[in-house]
C-alpha cells in the first residue's frame, strides 16, 4: 500500500519536475500557493530557496 502524499509534498514533486522551464515553474508555483495553507506556503518558499529553485 502506498503512503499518501501531503499536498505540500505533491507540490514539491511537481515543482522539482518542472524546474527546467521557468515559465512552467512559475505557473505551477502559483497553483501551489492557491492550494496550500499560509504555513505550507512559507515552508514551500523555504524549500525553493534551500534547493536553489527560482520563481523569477
Amino acid at each position: 500500500m502506498k503512503a499518501k502524499l501531503s499536498m505540500l509534498d505533491y507540490c514539491k514533486k511537481v515543482l522539482r519536475c518542472v524546474s527546467f522551464d521557468k515559465r512552467l515553474f512559475k505557473k505551477e508555483y502559483r497553483k501551489s500557493i492557491a492550494w496550500l495553507s499560509p504555513v505550507e506556503v512559507k515552508l514551500l518558499k523555504q524549500w525553493i530557496r534551500n534547493n536553489q529553485l527560482s520563481t523569477n
